[in-house]
């Protein structure tokens, strides 16, 4: 990222300008400038009368402060089940706070909080193997996908 000039270049700039030493275009080529960046100087000095730069404000401010922090981390140890919908849906019922569901999970992140990973379903113990015993291809055609699948179901059904 490019850096910002430096405050000393800004008061010269804009000190030689309120003398009238020079046109802008002239100030510009003196200070090794480009024209735009002279008529933003002038605009803010215009409008503040601050010849230094303006610090610029990056995004918003937290919404979380250290309260709320702390009440979902109470939350969180008392019913370690929750979701970050219902987390959610506390901070806005019990503290009017809105504030997305990504959100939450950042600041827990951030709070070393982890929330429980559920699965509905139980993780498959049938995976295909090629013949080297690796891993097959999630590309494979789709007869030899129903033909390992269909062989594993009559392996394992209960015979009458």
């Amino acid at each position: 990222m490019a850096k910002a000039f430096s405050d000393d270049l800004r008061r010269r700039f804009l000190s030689a300008y309120k003398r009238g030493e020079e046109t802008l275009e002239e100030l510009a080529e003196r200070f090794m400038v480009s024209l735009a960046y002279g008529k933003k100087l002038r605009g803010q000095f215009r409008r503040t009368g601050q010849m230094e730069r303006i610090e610029q404000r990056r995004g918003s401010p937290r919404k979380l402060l250290d309260k709320h922090r702390e009440q979902l981390r109470g939350w969180l140890l008392a019913v370690p089940d929750l979701t970050l919908n219902q987390l959610r849906e506390k901070l806005e019922q019990e503290r009017r706070l809105v504030i997305s569901r990504a959100q939450i999970a950042r600041v827990l992140k951030r709070m070393g909080l982890k929330l429980k990973k559920s699965h509905s379903t139980p993780r498959s113990a049938t995976r295909s193997k090629t013949a080297a015993g690796g891993k097959s291809s999630s590309r494979g055609s789709r007869r030899s996908r129903q033909t390992s699948s269909s062989s594993w179901t009559k392996a394992v059904s209960p015979r009458a």
